[in-house]
Parts: structure tokens; sequence; C-alpha cells
């Protein structure tokens, strides 16, 4: 037969560890009500057989699991597989939010590194952003210059025309190779449909954690000054080159204008500390 001491809201609060406010609060979402009320003065009373589930609501509270989750869990009186299988969702929840959070400090720390070295001036504003993996339809070739890419992009036009695929510009290029012979892909963002047929064309960009950037204003042919920014800031900066450069066309020159000083290219390299 259980304990049938009756406690003040007071005296249960403080063998609780808690205050009286949170009690009266866990009430009135009636997570824990009280075990009895006088009908004439409204006193609360608590049994000391409550304990052990105040005890349980604050565990599950200190592992960062929603009030409104831990009602329908002490109303269902879950099993201990369901209860496991909560858990382990809220592990990785918590590692997750850690790891980002990580990821934020080593920005930090690298947007930090770069106000120190601003005594070095440079035309290019250098900066560090996460970027998510996207799906695009790509060609890969190899080309006797950076200049002679033109069959390369006519080849991939073809191809997304023939399967009737969403493109979703900017579109952009990878160079995966530049010895002994250069070696580029050709991309163009897509939208996939979700009842689409698979495509050899398709393929995922993977994510990048730190992928340093900066942008060129003007014709292609500058764009080897903002490589080099780059270049001289990742080993500044004591990173290391982790993946192939991405060169986005933010705005594609006007037809007939190679030299267009108002095309706009971004370009990125993928980068790890060493």
């Amino acid at each position: 037969m259980g304990n049938m001491l009756k406690l003040k809201i007071g005296e249960f609060a403080r063998l609780g560890q808690v205050t009286v406010q949170t009690l009266r609060y866990y009430a009135d979402l009636n997570l824990l009500p009280p075990g009895e009320i006088d009908p004439f003065t409204g006193y609360r009373y608590y049994l000391l057989d409550q304990l052990p589930a105040l005890h349980r609501i604050l565990a599950l509270k200190d592992m960062g699991l929603p009030l409104d989750q831990i009602k329908g869990m002490l109303r269902d009186n879950i099993s201990t597989e369901e209860m496991r299988r909560i858990l382990l969702l809220k592990q990785d929840e918590i590692r997750t939010q850690v790891q980002n959070s990580l990821d934020q400090l080593e920005r930090i720390d690298m947007r930090l590194q770069m106000l120190d070295h601003r005594e070095h001036p440079s035309p290019y504003e250098i900066n560090i952003k996460h970027v998510d993996a996207f799906p695009v339809a790509s060609v890969i070739g190899e080309v006797p210059n950076y200049h002679d890419v033109e069959p390369l992009w006519i080849d991939l036009s073809e191809k997304v025309q023939a399967e009737s695929l969403q493109v979703d510009p900017p579109y952009l290029t990878l160079c995966h190779a530049t010895e002994p012979k250069i070696r580029l892909e050709v991309c163009c963002p897509v939208i996939l449909n979700k009842h689409e047929t698979k495509s050899d064309l398709i393929h995922m960009l993977p994510e990048v954690n730190t992928m340093v950037f900066t942008t060129h204003r003007g014709s292609y042919n500058g764009l080897i000054d903002g490589y080099t920014a780059l270049w001289q800031w990742i080993s500044e900066h004591g990173f290391k080159i982790t993946g192939p450069d991405r060169e986005i066309y933010l705005r594609l020159p006007v037809e007939g204008r190679v030299n267009d000083p108002d095309a706009l290219t971004e370009m990125q390299i993928p980068v790890t500390l060493v």
C-alpha cells in the first residue's frame, strides 16, 4: 500500500528541491497536479508517493525534453523501448546542435584571423561560409585552356534539354585538375522532381562546411587576380584546400561583350584548418 503522507506545497517543494512556483506551473499544465486540494481552503497537498514522478519529470527536463512531450510520456506510461527511442533521438539532436555550435566557433575564429590580417589590404573581400549540398546536372571534360570550355557547355545544354530537366541558375564550373591537363566540370543546378526518373547526368555537389570565397566584377580574364587573393589568404591563415574550386556565374556578360564590366563571378575554394 502506498504512502499516503500528505505534504503542503512548500514542504513538497523543499523535498523535491524545486520552487513552489514550479509546482504550481506543473499543476496548471496538468503535468503534476496536487494529490489533494482542500475544498474549503483551496490548500494544495502533495502525496509522498508523487515524489518519484517529480524526479522523473525533472530528469527528463534536464535532458532537454519539452514539458508537453514529458506530459505525454507520463500519461501514456511508455515502455522502456519507447523511452530509449526518444532519448536516442534527443541525443542525436543535441549532438547536431553541438556540432553546429563548434562549426560556428570555427567560422568566428577564422573571421577574427581575417581581421588580424587587415594590415595586408586586398582589393578582394575574402569571406567564409557554409555551403549546403545541392543537385546539379554536369559534364566533365578536358580542355586545352580555360577559354576553350564552350564545347562542354554546349554538350551539357543539349543533354539537359534532351532530358527536359528544370534548371535553377546560377551556373558554375568546377576545376578538378590543372596538371597534366585542365579537367573541368560544367554544372547547372537543377530542381528535382520526386517522381522524376534517375538521371546519370545528375549528382549532388557535396556540402562544404568551410568555403572561402570572394567575388570578381568584370572580365573573366581578371579571375586569376581573385584566385591569387584567395590562395594567398588560405596560405596566410593556415588552411589547406580540400576540394575543387567552384566558379559561380552570378551575372553573365551581356552577349557580345566579352569584357562586360558588370559581369559578376563568385570564386569558392573549400578548405579546412591544417
